[in-house]
């Protein structure tokens, strides 16, 4: 019962749709009216409010972490065998919550199901369940994206990276999980998957365009 509420929780915190509230609470409309229709902080950034766009990510890569420590701190920690690995009831806890903090993202409840990739959600809980594993994680990220410009691409190898990080510097049980999220990842990046194998998918450009 303890594991089904700290999943619920997780979900419910991060299905809550923070660039839709922001920009709604800013008199912008509906985000999911202009741009790409996502509700995530690049097409809160199309608005033209870049402190709204900086608030989107900060509070959506901080509730699925938020949900992992809350579950950590309530939950009295007691041995258990988790597939087959000793571990505690509060880690158990926490990588279950933080785990429905992201599919909340992904996946809220508030709006049909449609919500945005959870990348940003994605780093906020292996942030707060392993911070060695989200630095390398970012490392991963920045490595790919100042080597191929591709934004996706990073994101979804950092991803598949994870569960190995893991494995080494955690243990197996947060290896599981981590894997969890980045089936995920790989699976809400489908079509960037596809415009990657066709060279279609836009690349990153920090350069600004040259006036004519």
């Amino acid at each position: 019962m303890i594991f089904v509420l700290a999943g619920l929780g997780g979900y419910l915190l991060g299905s809550v749709p923070f660039g839709l509230v922001l920009t709604r609470m800013a008199g912008l409309g509906d985000i999911r009216k202009i741009g790409s229709g996502n509700i995530g902080a690049t097409n809160v950034l199309r608005t033209g409010r870049k402190d709204l766009a900086l608030l989107t990510v900060l509070l959506d890569a901080s509730k699925a972490g938020i949900a992992a420590y809350l579950a950590y701190i309530l939950v009295n920690p007691q041995p258990v065998v988790f597939l087959g690995w000793y571990t505690e009831s509060n880690i158990i806890a926490e990588l279950i919550a933080g785990t429905c903090g992201v599919l909340g993202h992904n996946f809220p409840i508030w709006l049909k199901f449609k919500g945005g990739k959870g990348v940003a959600s994605t780093f906020g809980f292996i942030l707060a369940t392993s911070w060695p594993v989200a630095l390398l994680a970012l490392a991963t990220w920045l490595i790919m994206a100042f080597t191929f410009k591709y934004s996706s691409l990073s994101a979804i190898t950092a991803a598949v990276l994870v569960p190995l990080f893991a494995f080494f510097l955690t243990s197996p049980v947060y290896a599981i999980f981590y894997t969890a999220i980045a089936l995920l990842v790989l699976y809400r990046h489908k079509s960037n998957i596809v415009r990657l194998i066709k060279g279609e998918e836009s690349k990153i450009n920090l350069k600004k365009k040259a006036e004519k």
